[in-house]
């Protein structure tokens, strides 16, 4: 996956968990794509500043998915999902137990 859509997917899973000055500076890199400078400029911070609070909280996204898990699981899901519509669209009513299963892992996953 690029990095973009990883740290904001990352970003939509546990940015709550960062500082309010993380999660500004990541909205504004990733999401919004201003520069270091420019960023730096709005805060009235050196662009090194910006550079290592984005390096921290990227740092700590990573960290938290390490520990929690939970972009792999979606992923996992979203994966598992788009087999079950695809074999539900097959027109095939043998195919019937295989989303069957699928959709049971699906909810097994999700209770965990």
């Amino acid at each position: 996956m690029e990095k973009l859509a990883l740290i904001n997917l990352l970003y939509d899973f546990y940015g709550q968990l960062l500082t309010e000055r993380q999660r500004r500076f990541v909205e504004l890199y990733y999401a919004h794509d201003l520069s270091l400078g420019e960023i730096a400029e709005q805060f009235d911070v050196s662009r090194q500043a910006v550079y290592d609070i984005l390096k921290r909280s990227e740092q700590s996204l990573t960290d938290y998915e390490r520990k929690l898990g939970l972009v792999a699981r979606h992923i996992d899901n979203r994966r598992l999902l788009s087999t079950a519509l695809e074999l539900l669209e097959s027109g095939y009513p043998d195919k019937l137990p295989e989303v069957k299963s699928i959709l049971s892992k699906v909810m097994a996953i999700e209770e965990e």
